[in-house]
């Protein structure tokens, strides 16, 4: 008999429309091995229109799921079909991890928990301050606010070019919030203790706009929740600047934790080893 590890034991996804490019299979592929345990985690790919019946497949057991990630262009839809969101995901209208539980399809969003993990894990004591200030307004900002938010920051600027788009999102999550224009960035930024991109701002090796970040508190913390590449423009302007950095890669790791344990019934540890290894790939392509 060979090695049964891939064909028994749970078996879990990750879906998105296009779904090739994830790096999921490889972080939970990782831990699988690492901590000896029967089970899968397989990309699967599934466009929008099928998306209603693949939940549905998830629900009554035929797919053989026990869970999995759900990602672009799925997160909302994942949050409407699934049986029980938690509170997290009800305030984000966005769910990106499911499973089974009692007959029923479960969903919270744990991308906050991966944002703040991250800076709890490369720079212990950033939430010690008063003010934070989020760059963008889209959807990947959301769960950030949430986040930081609930970690206790009394204030949170988030500036987008779009000011509309900055108080919905005011509006979403509370009076902590503030919106501004990109001109009130140098206002807002000044003694704020953590400066956040949420932007595509450069992405992929795009050009991104110089910006002048001495207004922030010396001890400041500047993240960027994009991680190709590893250091951004953005990053790399911070840094020249005197500021400490943390990149966006842990982001990645940290939210793909509480899944794992619901699927697989252990907690995995996000280690320099699974670090190393998802940058190998990332230098590869």
């Amino acid at each position: 008999m060979g090695d049964s590890r891939e064909t028994f034991g749970p078996s879990a996804f990750v879906t998105g429309y296009p779904i090739k490019h994830s790096r999921s299979p490889l972080i939970h592929g990782h831990w699988l091995r690492t901590l000896g345990l029967a089970g899968n985690y397989r990309a699967h790919e599934v466009s929008p229109d099928d998306f209603p019946a693949f939940i549905a497949s998830l629900k009554d057991g035929s797919s053989g799921f026990v869970g999995g990630n759900v990602t672009i262009p799925h997160k909302e839809t994942a949050f409407k079909l699934a049986d029980r969101p938690d509170e997290l995901s009800e305030e984000l209208g966005a769910s990106n991890t499911l499973w089974l539980q009692d007959g029923l399809l479960h969903a919270t969003n744990t991308d906050g928990r991966g944002f703040t993990a991250n800076l709890d894990e490369r720079h212990p004591d950033w939430d010690r301050t008063g003010r934070v200030v989020i760059l963008g307004a889209g959807g990947a900002s959301r769960a950030v606010i949430q986040a930081v938010r609930n970690r206790g920051i009394p204030e949170i600027h988030v500036v987008n070019r779009t000011v509309e788009r900055a108080r919905e999102l005011a509006d979403r999550f509370g009076e902590r919030v503030h919106a501004h224009p990109m001109a009130a960035l140098d206002e807002v930024m000044r003694g704020a203790g953590l400066l956040v991109n949420t932007t595509s701002l450069g992405m992929d090796g795009e050009a991104a706009p110089q910006i002048d970040f001495s207004p922030l508190a010396e001890n400041a913390v500047v993240t960027d929740i994009v991680y190709v590449p590893l250091k951004t423009p953005l990053l790399a302007q911070a840094e020249e600047q005197g500021f400490a950095t943390v990149d966006g890669l842990g982001m990645l790791l940290h939210q793909a934790v509480p899944g794992f344990e619901k699927w697989f019934g252990k907690r995995p540890v996000v280690d320099e080893a699974l670090r190393a290894l998802i940058i190998a790939d990332m230098e590869k392509h």
